[in-house]
């Protein structure tokens, strides 16, 4: 069945319309299912002004339906999977509110990571931090519920399985490590488990990046301790 948005027999005469190019200014032509168009002038590929690509950030076959998804779409599907997982997880725990707030803040820690290291899908970072205590199969489960594709669930569960293994571990791979040994850091701060400087220090070693040292240098402070 093909979707009426798309079908021509439905069309009205302005799904057909000109852009210009934001490159070079030169007119282009548009049909309302386009994903986008190069420009003949200058070669410059952009995405259609007027396309709603809401339906297609939540549903399994856009890709059959649109053809290929442009690559500014593709990120904020992407970030919209995150929303949604993090809701999933939140049911998926119900009234367990400490596994709902480890899972928040250790998502939290590795997107400040993320961005400040510049390196890794971060969409694909969040989930598996917000998934990391669910286990493998209620992790597979919630992303097949929430419409992720199977490319992006292997790379998900593949970077949760990475914890298991610290031999040459991918940037992503790190920035998951060190927003754990965030989220517990700050667990022990705040309940006075650790008395000592070089507890603090014992803690903080083992972090990857430097950004997630800035972090636990921070927190350290604001829990009065010390890494000297």
């Amino acid at each position: 069945m093909k979707c009426p948005g798309q079908d021509m027999k439905y069309w009205k005469e302005s799904a057909i319309f000109d852009v210009n190019c934001p490159k070079c200014g030169t007119s282009v032509e548009f049909y309302k299912d386009d994903t986008s168009r190069k420009c003949g002038n200058c070669g410059h590929r952009f995405v259609n002004p007027k396309m709603d690509f809401g339906c297609a950030a939540y549903c399994q076959y856009a890709e059959q339906c649109l053809g290929a998804l442009p690559e500014e779409f593709t990120g904020g599907r992407d970030n919209l999977l995150k929303d949604k997982v993090a809701v999933e997880m939140k049911r998926y725990f119900k009234s367990d509110f400490r596994s709902i707030r480890q899972a928040t803040n250790t998502a939290q820690h590795a997107e400040k990571i993320g961005k400040a290291e510049g390196g890794g899908n971060i969409a694909i970072i969040l989930c598996a931090a917000y998934l990391y205590g669910t286990g493998p199969t209620a992790a597979r489960e919630i992303l097949h519920k929430v419409g992720a594709s199977e490319q992006m669930i292997e790379e998900i569960c593949l970077l949760i399985d990475q914890q298991q293994e610290q031999e040459n571990p991918s940037l992503a791979a790190q920035i998951l490590h060190d927003a754990l040994s965030l989220r517990t850091l700050q667990e022990e701060i705040k309940e006075n488990l650790i008395g000592t400087a070089r507890g603090v220090q014992e803690k903080t070693e083992g972090l990857f990046t430097e950004s997630a040292k800035t972090i636990a240098a921070s927190l350290v402070e604001e829990g009065n301790c010390s890494l000297v």
